[in-house]
């Protein structure tokens, strides 16, 4: 690790430990030790975007000696040190009494993204956000992990629309020494870097560092003078279009990643792969073992054996496919080392049912070298396993080895703080430890109905404020024009009942169905007594045009006079914006072409937080649903689906929705709304909750792998 002390002023000794604590992400899902840094000055902490490495930067030295000489604070702080440590260094936990006890080698986590916080901004949707949680979850449940990446130093896109509604895409450099990342250092002190295996010309990668409570997550940067021009900007930027640039991208992920962790002495014993990107390290895996003079067989059973493959689409375009002379220019070394044809080698790549020529496929590769594969849902585990049958044709489609294990959110990052707290108050202090136990979430019930409506509303109040600071300083800074001022939200109004839309724009999920019949939305919009006011917020794939079309129609709509400034379009959307929506709006809208919708994890944000989900019976959905805790409609296979699906949300509305938001007691609660968001809160909490998925995985595919490793 390089030394961080020249990253911002010496700190009082008193108070160091925030120095070693502003470089683990532990501090970003512990309300308590993000008021540390906050105490220190309200205002900056603010201005710093939640930065404590910025904001450590900037602080007058006033402030840092005042906070070491307040007794206050320093009994603040010596208690989150003391957790701080306790929890990133115990070595009892979760994972060694339950899975395996004592020591083994690690389980080696690769992805494409991460969505850890919005200072590291490292991800593009719900997959990093996904691999994101995960990693936090494994923290706090103890399993030993390693994780691998990219950093995509300039690759940040930030979202701007213009003046007709077009998305513009925006590269966003990252200031490297103002994040909570470290550059890892070689014997000699100089930043480490790894070359990459049998690549002609030599790509080399620069090593970094993010700590994740206990969990060190290694990210690769290919912007180094040493390599060739082109091979610079492998790193630049996630999902990269040229295909050639995409293998190359995926071959540094898979292999070069591998070889990172080799040369930096780290063993792993399991392979987790979070989809089809990173599976060259499969290929990897099996060529260090023939090197090592093991048979091919002997080597893929062992690789099979301890490797896990989760794949999270049922889209075929979001599988990526090769040209087989792409592989042939850049992987043809592995053929002889493998001891296989060409031919055998392809084979693993493609699928009995493919076309002659059609490509190598990532996805199908990564299934053929694993034993253990799962989708992220029920309903997803039933596609995929239609989708690959095809690799195991002599088992009949329920009988395809590909499992299911459903999504969850890591609970104390996306919980408000506030709500949080209420439930320390009435759970009980062991709560949030024991928040994958359905007994533990019924206590919200002890929340009376008053209170719990009024820390709903302060949220919603605080989320519309926060939309017209964020249109507010567009404004000034960016001197954009009043029609994208109105559409940013500065007539929102807490009082009206809110539903939010934010989502990647992809053309299947459908961001404008809603708009499917503008006059039956117009009077839901315009209704002088139970109106309607809808949040958007989501990026389009800068390649994407059909997304771009949509969230510019929408975008129109948003500064129509005659939908009563009803509509807002909340530019940039990324993880902090997520934040206040998912704790702030009323109802959230999914409503993706069936059965397209993977598993969705942005719903469970919002209903952990009381927020009612109103969807299409797809994805997680389809297993959360319980006629008590949101409202679902089935969503049409046939005919004209776009007019049938947005008749069914129409429908709901109108004789669901609107009535019971707007059906209120003497003291202004609406009491059935807020029992469905304590049965929201109760019934999905505990079931989508990363705890209980990373328990999931451990039960069902890191406990079998680890034996398998050790046998």
């Amino acid at each position: 690790m390089d030394d961080l002390q020249d990253r911002f002023p010496p700190l009082p000794a008193r108070i160091a430990g925030l120095g070693e604590l502003a470089y683990n992400l532990w501090w970003s899902w512990h309300p308590e030790a993000r008021m540390l840094f906050k105490r220190l000055n309200r205002m900056a902490w603010k201005a710093t975007g939640h930065n404590p490495v910025k904001l450590l930067r900037v602080l007058p030295r006033e402030s840092l000696e005042a906070a070491a000489a307040d007794p206050e604070y320093l009994r603040q702080y010596d208690a989150v040190l003391a957790a701080f440590r306790q929890r990133t260094q115990t070595q009892v936990c979760w994972f060694t009494e339950n899975i395996i006890p004592g020591e083994c080698l690690p389980i080696a986590y690769f992805s494409l993204e991460y969505g850890l916080h919005h200072s590291l901004p490292f991800y593009a949707g719900g997959l990093g956000f996904l691999a994101g949680d995960h990693l936090k979850e494994c923290s706090d449940l103890g399993i030993p992990m390693v994780a691998v990446g990219f950093m995509y130093p300039d690759g940040y896109v930030r979202q701007k629309i213009n003046a007709d509604g077009w998305q513009e895409s925006v590269d966003e450099v990252l200031d490297r020494d103002a994040a909570p990342i470290t550059r890892v250092l070689d014997e000699k002190g100089a930043q480490l870097t790894v070359q990459v295996p049998f690549t002609d010309p030599p790509i080399h990668v620069a090593v970094w560092q993010v700590m994740v409570g206990r969990i060190s997550l290694y990210l690769m940067d290919t912007e180094l003078e040493i390599n060739d021009p082109a091979h610079r900007r492998i790193s630049d930027h996630l999902y990269i279009s040229d295909l050639e640039q995409r293998l190359l991208q995926e071959i540094v992920l898979g292999i070069g990643g591998s070889e990172m962790l080799a040369v930096m002495g780290i063993k792993h014993s399991v392979l987790h792969l979070n989809e089809g990107h990173p599976a060259f390290a499969l290929l990897e895996r099996i060529r260090e073992r023939a090197e090592g003079g093991m048979a091919y067989e002997a080597a893929v059973q062992e690789v099979r054996a301890t490797s896990i493959f989760t794949t999270h689409t049922p889209v075929p375009a979001g599988h990526d496919v090769f040209p087989f002379e792409l592989i042939d220019k850049y992987i043809c070394h592995c053929y002889p080392l493998l001891n296989l044809t060409r031919e055998d080698f392809l084979r693993l790549g493609t699928s009995p049912t493919d076309p002659p020529g059609a490509g190598f496929n990532m996805t199908a590769f990564a299934l053929r070298l694993s034993n253990h594969h799962n989708g992220v849902s029920r309903k997803h585990g039933e596609v995929a396993r239609r989708m690959w049958q095809s690799l195991w044709p002599d088992l009949p489609v329920e009988q395809v080895p590909i499992d299911h294990i459903t999504n969850g959110v890591h609970v104390p990052t996306w919980i408000d703080p506030k709500i949080e707290l209420r439930c320390l108050e009435c759970m009980g202090p062991s709560w949030l430890e024991n928040h994958d136990d359905p007994a533990v979430w019924g206590e919200v019930q002890k929340i009376p109905d008053p209170e719990f409506w009024g820390l709903h509303y302060r949220k919603k109040i605080k989320l519309i404020n926060y939309i017209r600071e964020r249109t507010r300083q567009r404004w000034v800074k960016n001197h954009v024009g009043l029609g994208n001022v109105v559409v940013g939200g500065p007539l929102l109004d807490p009082a009206v009942l809110t539903i939010g839309f934010a989502r990647r724009f992809a053309t299947y999920k459908r961001a404008d169905l809603i708009f499917h019949d503008l006059e039956r939305l117009k009077k839901l919009l315009n209704d002088d007594w139970r109106p309607l006011q809808i949040i958007f917020a989501g990026k389009a794939h800068p390649a994407d045009d059909p997304g771009k079309r949509i969230l510019q129609r929408i975008f129109n709509f948003a500064r129509d006079p005659a939908l009563g400034g009803r509509i807002a379009f909340v530019e940039d959307y990324g993880e902090q914006v997520a934040q206040y929506l998912v704790h702030g709006v009323d109802v959230w809208l999914n409503n993706p072409l069936t059965p397209l919708e993977a598993c969705g994890t942005s719903g469970m944000k919002a209903a952990i937080n009381g927020v009612l989900h109103l969807s299409i019976l797809d994805g997680w959905w389809l297993e959360a649903y319980n006629g008590q805790n949101g409202w679902a409609f089935p969503g049409a296979t046939e005919g004209d689906r776009d007019a049938l699906d947005a008749a069914a949300l129409y429908e709901l509305l109108e004789k669901e929705v609107i009535p019971l938001y707007y059906q209120v007691n003497d003291a202004g609660v609406p009491g059935g709304w807020v029992q469905k968001m304590k049965e929201a809160m109760r019934s999905i909490g505990p079931q989508f909750s990363a705890r209980r998925m990373v328990k999931e995985y451990s039960r069902k595919f890191y406990q079998p792998a680890l034996a398998a490793a050790g046998s």
